[in-house]
């Protein structure tokens, strides 16, 4: 009887030491959570005030007259084209103001496009390259097929992310301008109909764009024409793996591939019977592609004989990712465990073979393209170590806009310029994707380059922290499904140049926010937190909230 007297309140404390000791590593895992969005907050913010110097440094070298931006400062400083400062350039340009400079964008950004279309549209809407010098086409005869190429780039590179981020604007309206008037004046013949050309980098380019307007805008004529493209390499004699004597599986090439893919994911919805009859080429392609196209860490070779699989060119493509979202696509669809795979052994391989890797003979745009590659897969397939090579690549890339990495770029040390050419749109393009993923789609209206805020979603909360050195009084604006929202997808396939999402809100459902600073609760639809939750900072003040779905 006295033993058993004595049981009870001894597993009674047990049980309490249990409760405590929970309760202990829970908060221990919430002020680690927290702790962590402060510094993910501190590199968003580093990440932000580099593409504003890059923006603002840029702008210092635009024509006077016109506005725009030169193709490079280094040389071709009298000329702006299409492919160049129109594609690479000035759109992350428009994306940092955006973000960062409210007047910047809804001001000389706009002026800026409004200029380039009125000066350098020269084959209905088709630009063509200007200088500035004379006020004139660079060449007096029109060259159909290279401004076809210069407005394939623009669109694909430039215009097509800017829609995907902006939704509706004026950049979205140029884009369907620029895009209608390639086809109408598409000047190759084949047995369906015209197409651009025979250029496997327009072509996919082409695919790409028409894969995703077509979903925007509802507009059947995209889908025909995208057919048009897949009929052509997939179901006549210009298969790429079967036909090429090369193929280019690094930029200017590789896009093919993913823009088949990404035809592939739009049939499977809307003409499944024309799916069917690309499965069997489509899977051809890519089996062959991983066949004789990967080094042994999977990534890809710049150049290979896909017939005999001769290995042409040696050179590890820092696009890799490019061509890998288009394999994670088809596994989406299909649920093809060895394209899947392939992107897992591939990401896996990046800490410990391509750690500062040479991607593009010292180039910052290769270290850009690469991580851009990286980031855009890891929001798929989230691995530990990718992360962990994500942020030590961004310190690498971002070290070149601090120093003359290069002798060519010596003149530029100090300034936010990187380079000096069209590639450093790039930087602000990857950098923005960063630190997106750093504030987990959360911006601030207005920004201040004091202002930090960054957040971590431990699957259940999105734990946010922010601070600033001065008083700031402004809206948190959290970010929503853009890919079904703005361009109507059905499917988030990773696509290139895209910014991932990461926490998005939906507007009719309901999410808590809880101030842990003032152990308070609040309710708001998405639809309020995507128009911006009003926060207010104190000077040094760490600001800690919760938010998770009702």
């Amino acid at each position: 009887m006295e033993c058993r007297h004595y049981k009870k309140p001894l597993w009674v404390f047990l049980g309490l030491v249990s409760m405590v000791s929970a309760l202990f590593y829970s908060c221990q895992r919430e002020q680690a959570a927290f702790n962590q969005a402060l510094e993910n907050g501190r590199l968003a913010n580093e990440g932000f005030r580099r593409c504003v110097r890059y923006t603002q440094d840029w702008l210092n070298h635009a024509d006077p007259e016109s506005g725009i931006i030169p193709r490079n400062l280094n040389n071709d400083r009298d000329i702006w084209n299409a492919s160049d400062a129109a594609a690479d350039n000035y759109p992350f340009m428009v994306l940092t103001a955006s973000i960062a400079d409210e007047a910047l964008f809804q001001g000389r950004m706009r002026d800026m496009l409004e200029s380039e279309a009125q000066l350098t549209s020269r084959l209905g809407h088709l630009p063509d390259t200007y200088s500035f010098s004379t006020n004139a086409y660079t060449q007096s005869d029109i060259d159909t097929a290279d401004i076809i190429f210069g407005a394939s780039e623009y669109i694909k590179d430039g215009l097509l992310p800017l829609t995907e981020w902006l939704g509706s604007s004026p950049w979205s309206n140029r884009l369907l301008d620029i895009l209608d008037d390639i086809w109408y004046y598409a000047p190759v013949s084949t047995r369906d109909g015209a197409i651009p050309s025979t250029d496997p980098e327009i072509n996919g380019e082409m695919l790409q764009t028409l894969s995703r307007i077509y979903w925007m805008t509802d507009d059947e004529k995209y889908l025909r024409w995208a057919i048009r493209l897949g009929d052509y390499y997939l179901l006549g004699d210009h298969h790429p793996t079967r036909d090429f004597t090369q193929l280019r599986l690094r930029d200017h090439g590789c896009e093919i591939v993913s823009g088949l893919c990404e035809l592939y994911a739009t049939l499977h919805d809307v003409r499944p019977g024309k799916q069917e009859e690309y499965r069997e080429p489509l899977h051809a392609m890519l089996d062959r592609v991983l066949e004789v196209g990967r080094n042994e860490y999977g990534l890809f070779y710049d150049v290979v004989d896909p017939r005999t699989g001769e290995v042409v060119n040696e050179g590890i493509a820092d696009t890799w990712g490019y061509t890998y979202n288009g394999y994670y696509t088809v596994y989406l669809i299909d649920s093809t465990e060895a394209y899947r795979q392939a992107v897992l052994d591939a990401l896996e391989s990046l800490h410990e073979h391509y750690v500062h890797y040479d991607w593009e003979s010292g180039s910052a745009d290769g270290d850009a393209d690469a991580i851009e590659s990286a980031l855009n897969l890891y929001n798929r397939e989230p691995l530990p170590s990718v992360a962990g090579w994500i942020d030590n690549e961004i310190q690498y890339l971002w070290s070149k806009q601090d120093s003359a990495h290069r002798p060519e770029t010596a003149q530029w040390r100090g300034s936010g310029i990187i380079e000096g050419w069209h590639g450093d749109g790039n930087f602000a393009r990857t950098t923005i994707m960063y630190s997106l993923w750093k504030t987990q789609g959360l911006t601030i209206r207005p920004w201040q380059q004091d202002v930090i805020i960054g957040a971590v979603y431990d699957g259940n909360n999105l734990n946010i922290s922010a601070t600033a050195e001065k008083p700031w009084n402004g809206q948190v604006r959290f970010d929503v499904q853009r890919h079904r929202r703005q361009m109507h997808l059905p499917l988030d396939w990773p696509r290139i140049n895209q910014f991932p999402e990461w926490f998005t809100v939906e507007q009719e459902v309901n999410y808590e926010c809880r101030n842990l600073n003032t152990d308070s609760e609040s309710v708001f639809s998405g639809q309020e937190l995507q128009e911006g939750l009003s926060v207010e900072l104190q000077p040094g003040e760490v600001l800690r909230l919760q938010v998770r779905t009702l």
